[in-house]
């Protein structure tokens, strides 16, 4: 017999595949297997067709394209005989999905075959469309499916109501018609009945609100009935798994009690007592066993009940973190991370478990249990559970440290009950995973520490004795160098001795050595020896006796080939040779940071390193932009004027620029623009930075002293690497307008000064006529322009927008932006809601500076923002139309 005619058996076509070496030659005995069954498809043989579709349904499992065949399987459906209808709606279920339109051919033989005699056919057709059926199909062949919900033999049953599911989720409107049919097959006794109908009575609550009420008020009572016989029922050998009675009908029976019971309290009270039975006498020593109390304790925790029934359930996944299996207690983990926010004071009971678990050597167990202890940490705890993680940090496998270490210093931060524990717990911290922890957190103990003025001593002799043991370490590092480079004099006077401290002797020798030594360590980073040059140039001043050495170990640093190290360590040289007189002026401490501002800004209060953020009533916020844009120190033309006086929120780089007084803040916007917001005293930014601590003279008659400290400092257009120390972004010099020529403080580096022409003469205050400034539609915007006695460069603006349309405008904002010689503050809004038909308006204030007086007329882009029908629209438009001599 040819090995590929139409009557090869299929075990031979298998054994022929099975003998190929190679894929070649599998596909080539494929490939005329496939030209065997398409002959004898168009022969039309119908002796051998159930055979070739065997055949079809093996070579479409091996991955070949079978489409060619699909007829085939309506044929053998259509026959009468048993065996080729199974062989027909094998290859039906295989070779096609409910995506095939070929499937509406076969709905009226699944519909002859759901009404045959013989059961066996119809179970066939049940299965096939619980596999495979369409939305179409549902709607065509439900009714017979419901019928056969109430058949004789059970398999049927069974099935039917498998196939109802599939139904119901194709086509839910159907639902209510299988509410009482399955109502009826909750009280059958062949447990294959009940699983499937349990099921199904699950997804009609699902689908459908109408169906859980009624499954609530009539079927909850028997389900707790038929749970309550299962855990008692005797020995069954045909359901008895390791000596439990059907786990499955059990953890089915669970399931279905969780959404009767979920939000109704009377549904709950019901099954109480015999979730109580089933969380007591199902034994915990077998894996069937712990499936029915992780079920049960899904339950007791979705249900309304009292708290009694929890603390059970919590003490069961307490007994689950025990067990040798490691499944088993992740999904305790799981499972008590909810429950925190139902019984905290329950779980806190396994405190001591969980903390074991935190030490497991499952790394996906180590994880969740570290994410568990986080959330059990409160005010109360906070000590020990943070002394149980640092314990276990000095020992913990080098891949955990990271998230470990992050999480400490989260709970420190949040929950610390006083400066001096939280001082400590960080430095523990630093000593044994500092190279694991990220920039943000040493900065924030900097915060911290600048704020206690009280623990200056404590903290630096600390970092002292840190730095000894932990040099390597790169946040120790850190850390130490600043503080001793700020507060090296109270280390070498033992000043601010606290009673718990033991006594150190330090030399001003040996504070210098330990920045020697960290400048001169081959691991440390560019940033790490930047700051060690800045301490050092701290304590030149702090240790006048010892200028000379430090000048020494600056100095070799000039030939460095990071050129940042080079530049620092020419001008600090400088500095100490050449500046005595303003050296200690220079260095003096570093003013308190604004812990609450930096707080809020980590947490993400809205920083960014560019851009605008928009509040209600028009108010424009700038974040924090680099500091060369801070100071507006990037334009070309020359600033003539101070900014005006007005409030603005805090922001910490003014912190660091300025001792409790803001500055004017700008961020660049396309087309080389700035939008302004409020500042504070005019306060003269570098004079701040350089801690001279007078305020300044006005542009046109400034002083030498001011234009000599000028010339010393330019920011980079680069932030600086640690925002503790403003002289970090030190550069070269800049020319100042309106000054005396300049002292050249940085022996030759800087560029020569120039004198840029007076300012024009300031004129009396003058009130301008209004002017439209845009107008679009039923919006409008008229600007009534004035200026004060004697600040001729400043003009006041108010804004008043009218609404002529029918509609109201909701979330109002206005934005402005201007050119960089130009200053802009907006002060809020009268409203956010703009009535129509011009029955109102709203006003807002805006303050303009112009440093070009004179010879630039001022110029704006606006920005107006708003919600007409819940529904966002955005205007802009340019404002060129001010008068010439504003």
């Amino acid at each position: 017999m040819n090995p590929f005619s139409s009557g090869t058996r299929l075990r031979d076509m298998i054994r022929a595949i099975r003998a190929c070496k190679t894929a070649a030659e599998e596909r080539a005995v494929v490939r005329k297997e496939c030209a065997s069954i398409r002959a004898a498809v168009s022969d039309n043989d119908n002796d051998y067709r159930h055979r070739n579709l065997a055949k079809l349904m093996f070579i479409h499992m091996l991955g070949y394209p079978t489409h060619f065949g699909q007829m085939e399987c309506l044929k053998l459906i259509a026959a009468p005989g048993f065996p080729e209808k199974r062989i027909g709606y094998l290859g039906l279920m295989l070779l096609l999905d409910e995506r095939q339109e070929v499937l509406m051919l076969v709905t009226n033989s699944l519909k002859q075959d759901l009404n045959h005699t013989n059961q066996y056919i119809v179970g066939l057709a049940l299965c096939a469309l619980g596999n495979i059926s369409s939305a179409e199909m549902a709607r065509d062949l439900a009714p017979e499916v419901e019928r056969l919900l109430q058949f004789r033999d059970p398999n049927v049953r069974k099935k039917a109501a498998l196939c109802s599911i599939r139904i119901i989720k194709k086509v839910p409107d159907l639902a209510e018609n299988f509410v009482n049919p399955v109502t009826s097959l909750l009280k059958e006794k062949h447990h294959g009945v009940l699983l499937t109908a349990i099921q199904l009575c699950a997804d009609l609550c699902i689908v459908s609100e109408e169906a859980l009420e009624y499954f609530r008020k009539k079927c909850t009572e028997g389900i707790v009935k038929v749970l309550k016989d299962a855990v008692n029922s005797p020995y069954a050998p045909e359901y008895d798994i390791s000596g439990i009675s059907d786990p499955f009908l059990q953890i089915r029976l669970l399931r279905i009690l969780r959404i009767l019971g979920h939000g109704d309290a009377d549904a709950s009270d019901f099954m109480n007592d015999v979730l109580a039975q089933v969380a007591t006498k199902t034994e915990s020593n077998k894996n069937a066993g712990n499936a029915i109390l992780y079920e049960c304790v899904e339950t007791i925790m979705s249900i309304e009940d009292s708290g009694g029934l929890r603390v059970l359930a919590i003490n069961i996944l307490g007994r689950f973190l025990s067990n040798r299996d490691n499944n088993i207690r992740y999904v305790a983990l799981n499972m008590l991370m909810k429950a925190i926010s139902i019984d905290g004071q329950a779980v806190q009971r396994h405190r001591a478990t969980i903390l074991e678990c935190v030490k497991d050597s499952d790394a996906s167990i180590r994880k969740r249990a570290l994410e568990l202890v986080y959330l059990l940490v409160n005010e109360s705890n906070v000590k020990p559970l943070t002394k149980e993680l640092i314990d276990y940090l000095v020992v913990s496998d080098q891949d955990f440290k990271g998230d470990l270490t992050a999480k400490i210093c989260s709970i420190v931060e949040k929950l610390s009950p006083e400066k001096i524990w939280y001082i400590d717990q960080m430095l523990k911290v630093l000593c044994e995973a500092g190279n694991y922890v990220k920039d943000e957190v040493w900065h924030a103990l900097i915060v911290v520490i600048t704020n206690s003025s009280n623990l200056h001593g404590y903290t630096v002799r600390s970092l002292y004795r840190a730095i000894q043991t932990s040099g390597d370490q790169e946040a120790v590092v850190r850390v130490a160098v600043w503080c001793i480079g700020e507060y090296g004099d109270l280390l070498v006077n033992n000043i601010g001795m606290l009673d718990i401290e033991e006594p150190i002797t330090v030399t001003e020798s040996d504070a210098i050595d330990v920045i020697e030594v960290a400048i001169k360590q081959h691991t440390s980073d560019l940033t790490t020896r930047a700051m060690c040059l800045m301490a050092l140039l701290k304590l030149s001043s702090r240790f006048p006796s010892s200028s000379q050495r430090i000048k020494d170990i600056v100095n070799q640093s000039k030939g460095s080939l990071l050129l940042e190290l080079q530049q620092r360590s020419i001008e600090f040289d400088s500095i100490i040779g050449k500046h005595q007189n303003l050296r200690s002026a220079l260095v003096e401490r570093m003013p308190v940071l604004d812990e609450a501002s930096y707080s809020g800004r980590r947490g993400g209060s809205g920083v960014s390193t560019s851009g605008i953020n928009n509040i209600p009533n028009g108010v424009v916020k700038i974040v924090d932009a680099p500091l060369v844009d801070l100071l507006d120190l990037g334009v070309d033309e020359p600033t003539h004027a101070p900014p005006p006086n007005s409030s603005s929120g805090a922001n910490f780089l003014h912190d660091l620029l300025g001792v409790g007084a803001d500055i004017s803040s700008s961020s660049p916007q396309s087309g080389g623009r700035n939008t302004m917001h409020g500042h504070k005293s005019g306060t003269d930014v570098l004079l701040d930075l350089l801690s001279s601590g007078s305020p300044p003279a006005p542009a046109t008659q400034k002083s030498s002293s001011t234009s000599d400290l000028l010339s010393l400092t330019q920011l980079n257009n680069k932030p600086s690497p640690s925002p503790f120390s403003a002289l970090d972004t030190l550069s070269s010099p800049i020319p100042t307008p309106g000054a005396s020529p300049m002292m050249d403080l940085l022996d030759g580096f800087g560029p020569n000064p120039t004198t840029p022409p007076p300012p024009p003469k300031e004129e009396n205050g003058r009130t301008y006529p209004p002017i439209v400034a845009f107008e679009s539609g039923a919006l409008s915007l008229m600007f009534n322009l004035s200026k004060q006695p004697g600040s001729p460069q400043i003009t006041l603006i108010e804004a008043k927008f009218t609404n002529k349309s029918s509609h109201v405008y909701t979330d109002f904002i206005f934005q402005a932006a201007v050119p960089k010689f130009l200053q802009l503050h907006l002060e809020p809004a009268s409203s956010n809601t703009l009535p129509g038909n011009g029955s109102g308006s709203i006003t807002q204030k805006l303050q303009v500076t112009n440093n070009q007086h004179g010879k630039k007329s001022v110029v704006m882009r606006i920005r107006i923002s708003y919600k007409l029908n819940n529904k966002d629209m955005l205007e802009e438009g340019q404002i060129s139309n001010f008068p010439r001599d504003l």
